[in-house]
């Protein structure tokens, strides 16, 4: 909408619109949503303009959309209507039901609910509604035959295939299709460009399940996102963490779910966001942008206490643990040149100093976990004594190589970026069945894994991730529905290297996504703001390597 208006009307409208850009003046541009649309014709009501004929139909249509959208979720979402019923081999709980009437009468949803509340048989109950089909799920790759059990426990009348190539082929020749596209057509994201211009023409509907792959733009994964949500009548985004790090991410976020109803990047940031300009903005305020969406049902989020899925209290346990420095010593001086480069002033060294930066935070951080790495091991030994089954998070192979050597007495498997689907499967296979004590999963390599906390409730942290994101979809692993044991996790921390600044950072980011997703939840932690995570790192390592060199 273009609206020109008096200066004192112009005042007026800044108030009640905060997406105007602040170099606007006269004439203020404002994206046609729906949401926009009733608050305009609210306005009009106060300070009656002169509206064109094309715009005033636009404007009313929207507004009323708006409306219906608004009494829909409300009467859904509070229980004042019962959901339609779903035709599933197992009958899907009221509260996914809720979800998917939501997601098949509004066209998009970010379904965000706590880990373990089975999403995916949200998704699937959305699928015995003919005009989802054939529908597109796309996954990460060790989820692809995880989805195709379900669908076949859930609803075995539909027909799943997995895409095995990155180039469009003919589905229809696949065994037993007899022909026809199958119903339901698993992609992963890594394929999911190669096939985005043909499948927008042959699926009706999309899911991607933990979406928070789609939290960064620009990337070709992302377009081809873009281009099917953009396609299609419906999209369901799936995950429990749906940012890692601010919440300025949502925004690429609700893109995907519900294209446009957060207007142009621009407004969003304008309204929303402090340090606006940044290429990390975060919200500025993260519990009202979480009520307004869940107001406007964008986005749905209910915890297991909520829809009487409640699991017994997870008991974290913080342990520092002892490091042998001559790992950390070994890069000391490297990493030392590194943080003087990121400290250094002068633009002429930007490219130098994110190369740096990146650096300084991988070096650095294997340090950390090969130095506590013994220390882990031991740790994992002495709960094993009493503990059948541990999963064992990490990151750097080094630190794999480590433990698996000193815990092979307890048939440590591993779950990492290294494996194939077919032996990720296997090892979890082996893990829930077999005699391995011990699973060492890539802390970004169990995404959505199902079926270990039919074994296991225990979780051992022996390398931290920056996002608390990340931490939170690892202990979903075992805490989830199904699980019958109360769930410890341990974080074994070092004193040295880069573990102290990532805690720190960790207590950030944990604010803007608790603040979002559950607006009334008490925060954990409420830090000072974090105006580079790998500066603060640099100062930090340089500080302490002063200290030593004084103190010989």
């Amino acid at each position: 909408f273009l609206i020109t208006c008096e200066p004192h009307v112009s005042l007026r409208l800044k108030r009640v619109f905060g997406q105007f850009n602040a170099g606007q003046h006269g004439s203020y541009s404002i994206s046609a949503t729906p949401d926009t649309a009733r608050d305009l014709q609210w306005f009009l009501e106060r300070y009656p303009l002169q509206v064109e004929v094309h715009a005033g139909d636009v404007l009313s249509g929207l507004a009323e959309s708006h409306r219906e959208r608004e009494i829909l979720v409300d009467r859904l979402v509070n229980h004042h209507i019962p959901p339609m019923d779903f035709s599933l081999a197992l009958p899907p709980r009221e509260y996914q039901r809720v979800a998917a009437n939501l997601v098949l009468e509004t066209g998009g949803l970010l379904l965000a609910d706590e880990l373990g509340l089975g999403k995916s048989i949200t998704a699937i109950a959305t699928f015995t509604d003919k005009r989802t089909l054939p529908v597109l799920v796309v996954c990460p790759v060790h989820l692809q035959r995880q989805w195709c059990e379900y669908v076949a426990k859930f609803a075995p009348g539909l027909r799943t295939h997995i895409i095995k190539k990155g180039t469009p082929y003919d589905i229809t020749r696949d065994r037993g299709s007899h022909g026809c596209v199958p119903d339901v057509l698993v992609i992963t994201y890594a394929k999911l460009n190669g096939w985005a211009e043909t499948l927008s023409k042959v699926v009706k509907s999309v899911v991607f399940d933990e979406a928070q792959d789609l939290r960064i733009s620009g990337s070709q994964k992302y377009q081809a996102a873009k281009h099917l949500a953009d396609s299609l009548q419906f999209r369901l985004l799936l995950t429990a963490t749906p940012i890692y790090n601010y919440g300025g991410e949502m925004f690429n976020v609700m893109e995907i779910a519900m294209p446009g109803a957060l207007g142009t990047r621009s407004e969003f940031t304008t309204e929303w966001c402090s340090e606006w300009h940044s290429d990390k903005p975060r919200v500025k305020d993260p519990e009202a942008f979480g009520s307004y969406l869940r107001d406007r049902g964008l986005m749905l989020r209910r915890t297991k206490k909520e829809v009487g899925r409640e699991l017994p209290p997870i008991t974290v346990v913080t342990q520092t643990v002892d490091s042998d420095l001559r790992a950390l010593d070994d890069v000391s001086a490297p990493c030392s040149e590194l943080a003087k480069i990121i400290l250094s002033q002068g633009e002429a060294y930007r490219g130098q100093k994110m190369q740096a930066a990146e650096e300084l935070s991988n070096t650095l951080r294997q340090a950390t976990g090969i130095a506590k790495a013994p220390a882990v091991a031991e740790f994992v030994k002495m709960l094993a004594e009493s503990e059948e089954k541990i999963v064992l998070f990490g990151w750097h192979r080094t630190c794999y190589d480590i433990w698996m050597d000193r815990l092979k007495d307890l048939h440590p498997l591993l779950y990492t970026g290294s494996e194939s689907p077919a032996q990720k499967e296997a090892a979890k296979k082996e893990f829930i069945e077999g005699k391995a004590q011990v699973l060492i999963i890539s802390l970004r390599s169990g995404l959505g894994l199902d079926g270990l906390q039919q074994v296991c409730s225990t979780a051992v942290f022996g390398e931290l991730d920056w996002s608390p994101g990340v931490l939170e979809q690892c202990l979903g692993r075992v805490s989830r529905d199904g699980q019958e044991k109360p769930v410890t996790a341990y974080y074994l921390i070092s004193d040295e290297g880069s573990d102290p600044i990532v805690v720190d950072v960790l207590g950030i980011k944990k604010e803007q996504i608790d603040g979002i997703r559950e607006p009334n939840a008490a925060l954990i932690e409420r830090l000072q703001s974090d105006d580079g995570r790998i500066r603060r790192l640099a100062e930090a390592y340089l500080a302490k390597h002063r200290q030593v060199k004084t103190a010989i």
